[in-house]
């Protein structure tokens, strides 16, 4: 008898032992891939959107202040991917047309930010906003000329980008979106633009009940 209590407690240990690894390991049972664990983490930080210099389209310079005030929903991209860019920017542009026109630039602007500052410059974004519908005002594509200003987004954000040795790079992709005060308060699968638009949907409402308007 004390030989099967011992089997029991020895067993009881081990799937304890085991649940409080994969509860530590996965955030507090919240994150089931270290991708997930790492956004939920980026998430809780809160990390403000640093001082950086934007050039847009219409070869406009200014910081993200322009947008004080205002939820962005943002990308990051670069105009010669012809894979993962094309699907990102087109199924950001489902959750752009998801939006009230009224609320377009008033209270919330989209930006997609190029991660290959030396070949888009404003003439090349001007020319691959068309494609997917940007009206390059309430939906703006922009790149960060100051390379150190760049990198120190793409940390803060946690937007790993590698050069290839074909010219490209390998990198993540995800919707960001920005809050009225210019943190970061979440990250979305790109691949699953109706999410998103509910999302942004649901937190514009509660943001104007909150407001009284």
């Amino acid at each position: 008898m004390s030989s099967r209590r011992s089997n029991f407690l020895a067993t009881l240990a081990v799937i304890l032992f085991g649940v409080a690894l994969f509860y530590w390991g996965t955030d507090g049972f919240t994150a089931y891939t270290a991708e997930s664990a790492r956004v939920n983490r980026l998430i809780g930080a809160r990390p403000a959107f640093p001082a950086a210099t934007l050039e847009d389209s219409k070869g406009r310079s200014y910081s993200i202040s322009e947008f004080e005030g205002k939820y962005v929903f943002l990308t990051f991209f670069y105009s010669t991917c012809s894979t993962v860019c094309v699907r990102l920017e087109g199924n950001m542009g489902q959750v752009y047309e998801s939006i009230p026109a009224g609320q377009l630039g008033r209270r919330i602007a989209f930006l997609s930010v190029s991660f290959d500052p030396a070949r888009d410059d404003p003439a090349r974004l001007e020319e691959y906003r068309t494609f997917f519908g940007s009206d390059g005002e309430t939906w703006r594509m922009a790149r960060i000329p100051d390379r150190a200003e760049l990198d120190r987004l793409l940390d803060e954000f946690g937007v790993i980008v590698i050069p290839d040795e074909s010219g490209g790079f390998a990198h993540n992709s995800a919707f960001y979106l920005v809050d009225p005060e210019g943190r970061l308060i979440d990250v979305m699968d790109y691949t699953r633009p109706e999410e998103a638009a509910d999302k942004v949907a649901r937190i514009l409402a509660e943001e104007r009940r909150g407001n009284g308007r």
